[in-house]
């Protein structure tokens, strides 16, 4: 499970884009606590100590208590908004968590074994489809990763979504089709040998039509000249 993360926040006490950008100037970012049945409640975070959970590369998907005064919430980041110029964070939405509540995340895949994968160790390129998987969880129960284990995969194989095994409180957000997740596929080395195999079957038996056409002419010159 992910590690739970944890920011300190301020009431927003006025709203507004001059209020807003007056903060940005002190180093503050304005951000919303919403959902659970509450009013949306408007704050603001330090934007260090934001952009230290957003380096982590795992704020997206993980519970982030947000701490307002001796209040503290247990949230979901439902989005970030960022400056386009600057790439710096302007806004920030929190989702407050009811006790056993269920969340849709995207987490991410790793895959393992690799030198077990006949395919792979012949020269063949996993081929990922998708690096991340739409799932619903126990927000208590969020994984860190997906791990897929690639042992036994030829040339050719696919790894499926039904070939996955999830961890306890996981499911698919996505139930109308059996997704491909990952692939084998063939070096363009073996490629251009298999192309050029069928190309040299072509031009052979190209000319063993030209061989027993050229006997069967002959034989009616012959026979030609016998009469």
């Amino acid at each position: 499970m992910s590690d739970q993360l944890t920011i300190s926040a301020e009431p927003r006490e006025r709203a507004g884009k001059g209020a807003s950008r007056a903060l940005r100037r002190e180093g503050r970012i304005p951000a919303v606590l919403y959902g659970d049945k509450k009013d949306a409640q408007p704050i603001h975070v330090e934007e260090k100590a934001l952009n230290k959970l957003l380096g982590t590369g795992l704020f997206m998907n993980s519970l982030v208590q947000v701490e307002v005064g001796s209040e503290k919430t247990r949230t979901l980041p439902k989005d970030v908004a960022f400056d386009p110029v600057t790439d710096r964070p302007i806004h920030v939405d929190f989702f407050r968590l009811s006790k056993g509540a269920k969340v849709q995340v995207n987490i991410p895949v790793s895959f393992i074994n690799e030198e077990e994968s006949p395919g792979l160790k012949r020269g063949g390129v996993l081929n990922v489809v998708r690096y991340e998987l739409d799932l619903m969880c126990d927000a208590d129960l969020i994984p860190e990763e997906i791990e897929i284990d690639v042992t036994g995969l030829e040339i050719g194989d696919s790894i499926h979504f039904s070939d996955v095994t999830l961890p306890e409180g996981s499911e698919s957000s996505i139930t109308d089709r059996d997704f491909t997740i990952a692939g084998v596929a063939a070096p363009s080395a073996l490629k251009s040998s298999d192309d050029e195999a069928e190309d040299g079957e072509g031009e052979e038996g190209e000319g063993e039509e030209g061989a027993e056409g050229e006997g069967a002419e002959g034989e009616s010159e012959e026979g030609s000249s016998e009469d």
